[in-house]
């Protein structure tokens, strides 16, 4: 039981933060408390529709929600899960544990080239900027 407890706080942490609690969820079930995989991909979907649902509320109170571009996401969204349900449904666990573990890592990989991206165009900048002050002294 605290491992449940445990591991609801860590997603609801990081649900809360907009980082895709359901991420972290589902791993954490299949891993610690050996649930099987189409189950905690179920339980992640149950827990991120009450995350969400507060978090859409603390968004929306501070204006940082754009309902438009929300509209669009939501619609083909909620198209595209709706048929890659069925699809799941029709799969093996050990086939959705090998896709997830390939989306965990594509997702791992854009995080970092976007972290590496950020720290060069930083570099860029300050030299320029010390460029820019050394040119000043002249």
């Amino acid at each position: 039981m605290f491992l449940q407890i445990l591991i609801g706080i860590i997603g609801g942490i990081v649900g809360g933060m907009g980082m895709g609690g359901g991420t972290l969820l589902i791993p954490l079930l299949t891993i610690f408390l050996a649930v099987p995989q189409k189950e905690a991909q179920a339980l992640s979907l149950v827990a991120f529709v009450c995350m969400a649902g507060f978090a859409i509320l603390l968004h929306a109170k501070n204006k940082l929600i754009d309902y438009k571009a929300g509209t669009v996401l939501t619609l083909f969204g909620t198209i595209i899960a709706v048929i890659m349900a069925y699809v799941a449904q029709s799969a093996s666990d050990g086939t959705l544990k090998i896709l997830f573990g390939i989306f965990l890592i594509t997702l791992s990989a854009f995080e970092f080239f976007g972290l590496y991206k950020n720290y060069r165009q930083k570099q860029v900048a300050l030299y320029f900027e010390k460029m820019y002050e050394f040119n000043k002294k002249f």
